[in-house]
């Protein structure tokens, strides 16, 4: 079953290290869901019995090709049990567990696997970037099997941890490392398809033939993928289509992506993607107060931005381009429990379901847009369509 769903190490990995190697320890957001540095405080630690605030579900329900957690332990993993005493422990990037964000899905991934398994689990929330150390002793001191840790920014500590904690299996989400050892799984995502997929939504709803993208940051590899994968996206439904495009500093200026997604609708957009975390998020919002369509990242943003439906605007939002982070966290804990944990690279695309599409919820979308998207995703699963992009830098083959 594995053998479905994670990666050889191709060509397209093995280019992405030599890059790396070339260029130090390049930050990769999820494609905007990180978030950045906040005010100095201190951290939040729970666990199974001590359980954080309710969470939405940000997976949505029934997006498109997208593997339900619920399923999969019954069908795939109905006979795993975690062994007595099993525990899994999560450190979240700078946020906590109910922030919409990578840390809230890769919290939900590992809370499924404990409802399937039967394992207890331990979570400590990030509120300075100088705690990450900190954060991970705390963790460890718990004797963990697994531990899950949320980000890029969390890397380095991680690697150093997992070559320190040979006995414990280390999750990283986006992160890239030239050697995992033998203990130290990286989640990577083929953000290219995603923006691919959002790309083709906004060519599929534009009438003014112009669209467009606020980014995160630009030296981001993920927010770039994001970014080009949406324009080539477009252009894949009409080739005339503009595509307006700007990149910022920050994941968390609202205003500033709600400035930059005013400019383009000033400029003829009537579709805005937003893939730059919060930024992002703040441009969707501007362009459905304006009438105009918006299309979120990462997670289901009609659960997140707009509440399930209760905000202004959730009519307008068309879809999310999503990546399935709890999938990803779900399937290594399956692994480790099943003593078939494998280090290195696990990728997650449009064919094993890791990259796909939200539901349109109260988007009055055309049936005749809906198939063609569908169409597409498919197409990008199976490799009939190809997104023109390298997966590594995300610029133009």
């Amino acid at each position: 079953m594995r053998s479905t769903r994670r990666l050889a190490l191709s060509c397209a990995a093995i280019a992405m290290l030599l890059l790396l190697a070339a260029c130090g320890n390049d930050p990769g957001t999820g494609g905007g869901g990180e978030t950045e540095p906040a005010d100095a405080g201190t951290e939040t630690e729970m666990t199974m019995t001590e359980s954080p605030t309710e969470t939405e579900d940000v997976s949505g329900d029934e997006a498109e090709g997208a593997v339900s957690l619920d399923e999969l332990c019954e069908t795939e993993y109905a006979d795993v049990e975690a062994p007595d005493g099993f525990r899994v422990g999560l450190v979240t990037d700078i946020g906590s567990v109910d922030d919409g964000t990578f840390n809230q899905y890769a919290f939900e991934g590992m809370e499924a696997a404990a409802e399937c398994f039967g394992f207890e689990t331990n979570v400590i929330e990030t509120a300075n970037e100088a705690d990450y150390e900190n954060n991970l002793d705390t963790i460890l001191a718990d004797e963990p099997d697994v531990v899950v840790t949320v980000g890029f920014l969390l890397a380095d500590a991680t690697k150093q941890y997992a070559e320190q904690n040979a006995d414990v299996n280390f999750i990283g989400v986006d992160q890239f490392q030239e050697d995992y050892g033998d203990n130290y799984v990286g989640l990577l995502f083929r953000e290219d398809q995603g923006g691919f997929l959002a790309g083709a939504m906004a060519g599929l709803l534009t009438e003014s033939k112009t669209v467009g993208v606020v980014g995160g940051r630009e030296d981001v590899p993920p927010v770039v993928r994001l970014v080009n994968g949406y324009e080539m996206g477009a252009k894949h439904i009409d080739e005339s289509i503009n595509v307006l495009k700007t990149y910022n500093q920050s994941f968390t200026d609202k205003a500033k992506g709600r400035s930059d997604a005013e400019q383009m609708l000033g400029d003829g957009a009537d579709v805005i993607f937003g893939a730059g975390g919060q930024t992002g998020s703040g441009g969707v919002q501007a362009a459905v107060e304006q009438g105009a369509w918006g299309i979120g990242v990462d997670q289901d943003e009609y659960f997140t931005t707009f509440q399930g439906g209760s905000a202004p605007g959730s009519d307008r939002l068309a879809t999310s381009a999503v990546k399935r982070v709890d999938l990803g966290v779900f399937e290594n804990i399956a692994a480790a429990i099943q003593d078939s944990f494998e280090p290195g690279i696990f990728t997650l695309d449009a064919a094993n379901g890791g990259i796909t599409y939200a539901p349109f919820h109260d988007a009055d979308i055309p049936e005749d847009a809906k198939q063609q998207l569908e169409d597409i995703r498919q197409g990008l699963a199976d490799g009939s369509i190809d997104t023109g992009l390298d997966p590594v830098t995300g610029e133009p083959n």
